[in-house]
């Protein structure tokens, strides 16, 4: 599942990205709850190939 729109910080000292405690409670509602508020949409998907010299 794909979650759009989650608001995250960066640390202005340290460059640290982070999600408040608020956010965190919403993503796990979400997946709680995702067969009732998920849209299905079709999605590209590549697939990464570790490149060896």
């Amino acid at each position: 599942m794909v979650v759009e729109s989650i608001p995250m910080w960066s640390c202005p000292s340290c460059g640290e990205s982070y999600f408040s405690a608020q956010t965190l409670h919403e993503i796990e509602r979400i997946k709680t709850l995702r067969k009732s508020v998920a849209v299905n949409r079709s999605v590209p998907v590549a697939a990464f190939a570790l490149v060896t010299a």
